[in-house]
């Protein structure tokens, strides 16, 4: 939907309505804001009664923000007589007590008294006055009833469209039957009660494995007020697999990024030595595999990668620098700067004739595309992380 409640799309609400009268309107823009206000709330019948600046106005059109057709129709008339001629019943609007023995009544009750009336084939008017001084006493006898709003005594004036909205409002709420425009979306049917008692089972293990439920004789009854927190949600299908995948999530350590993972640093080491030695590190030119590949590593870091990790992201020099196990083209590498165009690479301890060729390779194609490699041995990681960052600044800067 295109704006923030406008659709041209859809069709103008097209039912009888009241006429909107204004009395001297003093600023073209309060005309165009009430036009505003009436077409929110299917009006479209608006008469002027001597505008005090020059109709049409370009200002009011502006400020409509839209609703030219309540503007493109609305009537000029030079006195308030003939404005209300055709109409057989009228409402004035005022902040003020006018000393007229005249029934008064709130916007609610007007717009039920304006439904009935139209609704026998009767023609309504509501009649608002200048911005400065409302309606005078001899226009507010022209009318059958008053229509006035609970408001602060201290500060009883509102502004012309203000006027408008609520009463516009309460016409529509009643014309319409009050339905709103949308509700909430039901994307997944409520869970069942398996699937709840299964969640609690599988939550309730991983926090048994944690030593959360201390003391032991408190565990029932923490295990009722979790299972009642989750209850009260009214939870949905989804809303339950969600809550799945983030206590496995949890329990499994995937953390993201260096944080964390699967495998510990001994295991990932050897997952990388694998991939190298059957030439894993170059993936196939589709996204998926390569994408697949790089979240495995990224979830298994090995020591000295959590290490230089850890340094990037809490030094200055280089935070937001670099990404961690990201392709570039079919190749996968540590830590990639795109913006710089530089690569780190980390040098194991030792590898084996297979990995080491794969690794020139993969060096030769990164330079031929212009990205600058900087090599790090393992055991440099190991023994001075911040000499191996010193070391790094200097590289990239000497790129530049």
């Amino acid at each position: 939907m295109p704006g923030a409640g406008t659709d041209k799309t859809r069709n103008w609400v097209e039912r009888p309505g009241p006429a909107v009268i204004l009395v001297e309107p003093q600023l073209p823009e309060n005309i165009g804001s009430v036009a505003r206000a009436m077409a929110n709330f299917g009006l479209a019948r608006l008469r002027l009664v001597r505008p005090r600046a020059a109709w049409p106005s370009e200002k009011a059109r502006a400020v409509a923000a839209g609703a030219d057709r309540v503007l493109a129709q609305a009537t000029l008339h030079e006195t308030l007589e003939d404005a209300i001629g055709d109409l057989n019943y009228v409402f004035a609007a005022t902040a003020r007590a006018h000393d007229q023995a005249k029934p008064v009544v709130g916007a609610d009750e007007a717009a039920r008294i304006a439904a009935e009336k139209i609704a026998a084939g009767e023609s309504v008017g509501l009649m608002f006055g200048r911005e400065r001084n409302g309606l005078e006493n001899d226009e507010v006898a022209l009318a059958d009833r008053i229509i006035t709003l609970p408001v602060n005594p201290a500060f009883a004036s509102l502004n012309l469209a203000q006027a408008v909205v609520i009463v516009g409002y309460e016409w529509f709420k009643l014309a319409s039957g009050g339905a709103l425009p949308f509700v909430m979306p039901s994307k997944s049917d409520a869970a069942p009660r398996e699937q709840l008692l299964a969640f609690f089972g599988n939550l309730e293990r991983e926090l048994e494995r944690v030593e959360f439920f201390r003391p032991p004789d408190k565990r029932a009854t923490m295990q009722i007020n979790l299972r009642n927190i989750f209850s009260r949600m009214q939870p949905t299908q989804q809303d339950i697999q969600t809550l799945h995948g983030v206590i496995m999530a949890i329990a499994e350590g995937r953390k993201g990024p260096a944080a964390g993972g699967v495998l510990d640093g001994q295991e990932a080491g050897a997952l990388r030595e694998l991939l190298a030695e059957h030439g894993l590190g170059r993936v196939p030119g589709t996204r998926g595999p390569a994408r697949g590949l790089s979240r495995l590593l990224r979830r298994n870091p090995t020591d000295a990668e959590r290490a230089l990790w850890d340094g990037l992201t809490k030094d200055r020099r280089f935070a937001g620098l670099f990404k961690r196990q990201t392709p570039v083209g079919p190749h996968i590498n540590d830590f990639v700067s795109f913006s710089q165009r530089v690569v780190i690479d980390i040098l194991p301890h030792s590898e084996s004739e297979a990995a080491a060729k794969s690794r020139a390779d993969r060096h030769a194609w990164l330079r031929e595309r212009d990205y600058r490699v900087v090599q790090i041995r393992q055991g440099e990681l190991e023994q001075d992380v911040a000499g191996v960052l010193d070391s790094l600044d200097a590289a990239i800067s000497g790129a530049l």
